[in-house]
């Protein structure tokens, strides 16, 4: 896995190209059942992919953290909402707030995490590829697929399942 996460980077740089021409064509004209494709992808690569083996996404990014994430996580730990958002978040360029650093504060060693009952949505929800009109969140996914081994599976087989003629695939072996 470690050599995988290593490499990712790169190889979603390779396809990005690709990427970009694929989003911007079934954001024009989604396939006909895109959501119902889109949720069977997710559940078969999530069947074959641990995140335990992985948690690149906390080790590398922050999630974006609501108003109810943060209300929901300070009191899990009893304590101030002002507290908690002083001891652990800050805002960013685009005003939302994120954690200060990273790793994730809550990642323990074993990749698990401290919060996972209270965590924030959109670790709940990431990588964000079983939600419904999934071609709307092209930029989101095309960082997504630099970060995780899933994402860019999904993205690769679903390339290959909307192709019109054919079509690469790129799948990591995981």
């Amino acid at each position: 896995m470690d050599e995988i996460i290593k490499n990712l980077p790169e190889k979603a740089q390779e396809v990005k190209k690709e990427n970009i021409t694929f989003f911007k064509r079934i954001n024009k004209k989604a396939p006909k059942n895109m959501d119902l494709i889109m949720h069977e992808l997710h559940d078969k690569e999530f069947k074959r992919t641990d995140c335990m083996e992985c948690a690149n996404c906390c080790k590398t990014s922050s999630p974006i953290f609501t108003n109810k994430d943060i209300d929901r996580i300070a009191k899990h730990f009893r304590m101030p909402v002002q507290r908690f958002t002083d001891t652990y978040l800050e805002m960013d360029e685009d005003d939302w707030f994120v954690l200060k650093s990273v790793p994730c504060t809550f990642l323990a060693d074993d990749n698990s995490c401290s919060i996972y009952d209270v965590r924030p949505k959109a670790c709940q929800e990431y990588p964000h590829t079983n939600r419904k009109r999934f071609q709307k969140i092209a930029d989101l996914t095309m960082k997504n697929v630099e970060i995780c081994p899933a994402a860019f599976n999904i993205v690769e087989e679903m390339k290959v399942r909307f192709a019109e003629k054919g079509g690469k695939h790129n799948r990591w072996d995981v």
